[in-house]
C-alpha cells in the first residue's frame, strides 16, 4: 500500500503535544479560499515551472508537489524521529490535505504506530463518511478537528462544501474512543465578527466531552506559494485577526469552561 504526500515536517510544535514529525496528504475535498497549503488542494501529483534570472541567464526548473511512498518507507521515516517524540511526550501527526481522503493508508499506518507505542494525532476538517470518521477515533490517539463557520452559507462560500457533515461527524467523534481537541482558524473577512464568536462559544457549550480548544489565526504565509505554483490566490479580503479580538475570543472559550491555546 502507497499513500501519496506532499511534506514530512519534523520538529512540529503545533500539530498536538511535544516534538511531533507531521505528515501532509495530498487531496482535500474542501477549497478553503484562504488556504495556506494550497499544494495540498489538489489529490494529484502536480507539475511546475519556476523561472529565475541569475547573471542575465534565464534557469528553469521544474517543481513536482507530490510523491508515492510506501507504507513501510514512510513508517522507517518516522522512527528516525522516536528519540525526540518520547523526550517530549509527542509523537506523530497526519495532516493535509485531508488525511481521511486515504483512508485506508492512513488507518494502516495509526495502526502500525500503536503497535511501536508512537502517540497518533490527526488533523481533518471532518468531512467524511461516518464510518470512516468512527474508525479514526478507534485508531488515532488525540483527533485534531478543524470548525471552519456555523453558518452553512458562509461555510459553503468559502470551503465549497456545506458545514452539515462536519458537525454531525464532531458529534460522533465527542462519542469516540480519542482525545478531541477542537481548532478554530479565525480568520477576519469570515468569521471572526463578534456575533460569530458568540454563536461559536454558545454552540460549544452545547456539546458533550469537549474540554479543549486551539484558536489558530490567519497568518498570509500561502501567499508565496500561490505564486510559486501558479495559482490564483484567492486570500484577498482575508486577513490577520486583531490581537484584542483574539483574546476576546480566549476569554470567552475560557468563562465557558474550556482549555484555551492560541496557535495549536
Amino acid at each position: 500500500m502507497k499513500a501519496c504526500i506532499f511534506d514530512i515536517k519534523r520538529f512540529a510544535v503545533h500539530d498536538g503535544p511535544g516534538i511531533r514529525t507531521t505528515v501532509f496528504f495530498k487531496g482535500c475535498p474542501l477549497n478553503c479560499s484562504w488556504c495556506h497549503n494550497p499544494e495540498g488542494i489538489s489529490p494529484d501529483i502536480e507539475h511546475y515551472t519556476v523561472q529565475n534570472t541569475f547573471d542575465g541567464v534565464s534557469l528553469v526548473k521544474e517543481l513536482i508537489i507530490g510523491r508515492w511512498i510506501t507504507l513501510d518507507e514512510l513508517m522507517v521515516e518516522l522512527e528516525k524521529d522516536r528519540i525526540f517524540m518520547e523526550e517530549s511526550g509527542g509523537g506523530v501527526t497526519f495532516s493535509g490535505g485531508e488525511p481521511l481522503m486515504q483512508h485506508e493508508a492512513v488507518f494502516a499506518l495509526l495502526q502500525n504506530c500503536r503497535e511501536r507505542k508512537i502517540h497518533t494525532a490527526l488533523d481533518t476538517s471532518g468531512f467524511a463518511s461516518e464510518r470512516i470518521l468512527r474508525k479514526a477515533t478507534e485508531l488515532a490517539d488525540l483527533i485534531l478537528y478543524d470548525l471552519k463557520s456555523l453558518d452553512d452559507k458562509i461555510h459553503k462560500k468559502h470551503t465549497g462544501l456545506s458545514n452539515k457533515k462536519i458537525l454531525e461527524n464532531l458529534e460522533i467523534a465527542l462519542k469516540g474512543k480519542a482525545r478531541v481537541v477542537l481548532r478554530i482558524p479565525l480568520v477576519s473577512g469570515f468569521n471572526n465578527r463578534p456575533v460569530d464568536h458568540q454563536q461559536l462559544i454558545a454552540y460549544l457549550e452545547s456539546l458533550d466531552n469537549l474540554d479543549q480548544v486551539d484558536i489558530l489565526p490567519y497568518h498570509p504565509f500561502g501567499t508565496q506559494k500561490y505564486k510559486r505554483f501558479h495559482k490564483k490566490n484567492r486570500q484577498n479580503g482575508f486577513g490577520i485577526p486583531p490581537g484584542e479580538k483574539v483574546i476576546a475570543l480566549k476569554e470567552g472559550l475560557i468563562d465557558a469552561g474550556f482549555e484555551v491555546n492560541i496557535g495549536g
